[in-house]
């Protein structure tokens, strides 16, 4: 391919790109003492923006340290902050009427590239294994399929309410203590699993290794007592 075929190539992608509308949604922002503000929420290839009569901003991606979503509460916390002196940096809570789809989340995910909390797992990516499994927690859990990815973790549970997606640098590492027990610790979270089959040795190396090495076809050799 020449210096030329590539360069239009190159020009058709980005106005592709760029004529792709926005994911929006209805939204309500939520203010400690205060009511909510109902509005707008736009998601595109360049930031996050929330429309309405009695406030509206727009936040470019390099201005957002990191995100929470779980089902349809997103959670912007933003390099800036808060009010008064107050400690921390400054957060925006919303509630979307619609579902965030897994591309916008992945798109979110990728641009922010810090560590998040992504709760939009895509369902129809590839997988390397699946493994029915209980996410335990301490007042209850839920069951579902952990889904072991090239670009990292998924836990899909089975009334959709406690998604994960985890991307291997949201990791920080994983641990295997016993064939029926999981474990990831990553960006804010310890998150605990119950597996109802047993995890093989070989693939918890591979996954490992992928952790570690960035390499998920990497050979597995012997190692001591799982992490």
């Amino acid at each position: 391919m020449n210096f030329l075929m590539l360069a239009m190539l190159t020009n058709y992608a980005l106005i592709a790109n760029q004529s792709t509308p926005p994911w929006q949604s209805v939204a309500r922002l939520h203010r400690t003492l205060h009511k909510p503000i109902l509005g707008t929420l736009l998601i595109d290839s360049e930031g996050v923006e929330f429309r309405s009569d009695k406030f509206s901003h727009r936040w470019p991606f390099v201005e957002i340290h990191t995100f929470d979503l779980s089902k349809r509460d997103l959670t912007l916390t933003i390099y800036q902050n808060r009010h008064w002196h107050e400690p921390g940096e400054q957060r925006f809570h919303f509630t979307v009427e619609a579902d965030l789809p897994a591309s916008v989340a992945s798109l979110l995910a990728e641009q922010i590239g810090r560590p998040v909390r992504n709760g939009a797992p895509d369902t129809s990516a590839p997988s390397v294994a699946e493994i029915p499994a209980r996410h335990t927690t301490r007042f209850g859990g839920s069951n579902g399929i952990l889904r072991m990815r090239d670009a990292g973790i998924d836990y899909v549970s089975s009334d959709g309410r406690d998604n994960h997606s985890w991307r291997w640098s949201d990791i920080q590492t994983i641990a295997n203590p016993d064939p029926y027990s999981f474990r990831i610790t990553a960006y804010r979270e310890i998150v605990e699993f119950e597996l109802k089959q047993p995890l093989a040795r070989e693939l918890f190396d591979k996954l490992w290794d992928r952790l570690y090495s960035h390499d998920l076809n990497l050979s597995t050799g012997k190692r001591g007592d799982r992490q």
